[in-house]
């Protein structure tokens, strides 16, 4: 297991690092549709192999991961999210970590996904070091998947594009979009949402994710709903 003081490049995520109940709310209601399951099966299926879900977080999804693989890893740089995690289902394993540095040997994973946790090698926060350490654990052939936000499709990216906290600018995401291609990414775009159970479940979560000036409009603009397309892109290349 890696020492949580070695990770020197650990910022703490303000969503789920900072309410993590209420994050458990925003992870219920992803892709009821399982559209996104979908492609993440076609792109890269993980039954009877063993997948790594790198920066799991509270290990929200190592439940669904470990029904098919054969071994599922969680790694984690939170140490306040790592518990949660390691309590979530003992058909997982659970280490602390972060994409540079995974505590696993070489060869040894068929597949890594990237839930909302590596995806912004930025002009100033490049993720080479964070891909050679993935690419180092994967098995020749295997597969690394990030889950990623679409920008352009979807409801939830039209408040990406009034947030200031969420998008990148149109030079960055093209820095984006091209770092990954560089790197030999394929990009697949799939369509879902978010369904909540309730209006204030989705109004909770909408003041998580974007600052009131963002929300609030959008919120009067939509009463009564509970529900809102989003837009994902996969990024999946083979090592």
């Amino acid at each position: 297991m890696t020492n949580q003081t070695e990770l020197t490049d650990f910022v703490k995520a303000p969503n789920q690092g900072e309410n993590p109940k209420l994050y458990e709310v925003e992870n219920l209601a992803l892709d009821r549709e399982g559209t996104v399951w979908d492609a993440l099966q076609q792109v890269a299926p993980w039954e009877g192999k063993t997948i790594l879900d790198l920066g799991c977080g509270s290990g929200f999804w190592l439940p669904r991961y470990a029904e098919d693989a054969a071994e599922t890893i969680g790694v984690e740089p939170d140490p306040d999210l790592l518990p949660k995690a390691e309590s979530r289902t003992p058909a997982a394993r659970v280490l602390s970590g972060s994409a540079e540095h995974i505590p696993l040997l070489d060869d040894s994973v068929d597949v890594v996904h990237a839930r909302f946790a590596y995806f912004f090698p930025m002009v100033n926060n490049d993720c080479t070091a964070g891909l050679k350490e993935v690419l180092r654990v994967l098995k020749p052939g295997g597969t690394f998947v990030v889950i990623d936000n679409d920008h352009h499709n979807g409801e939830f990216a039209d408040l990406l594009a009034k947030s200031p906290w969420a998008i990148a600018g149109q030079g960055e995401e093209r820095f984006i979009n091209e770092w990954w291609a560089g790197n030999g990414a394929d990009r697949t775009e799939v369509m879902s949402s978010w369904t909540f159970d309730s209006e204030k479940d989705l109004r909770d979560v909408l003041h998580l994710e974007f600052p009131a000036d963002v929300a609030d409009p959008w919120l009067e603009a939509h009463p009564g709903r509970t529900r809102l397309t989003y837009g994902y892109v996969l990024h999946h290349l083979k090592k």
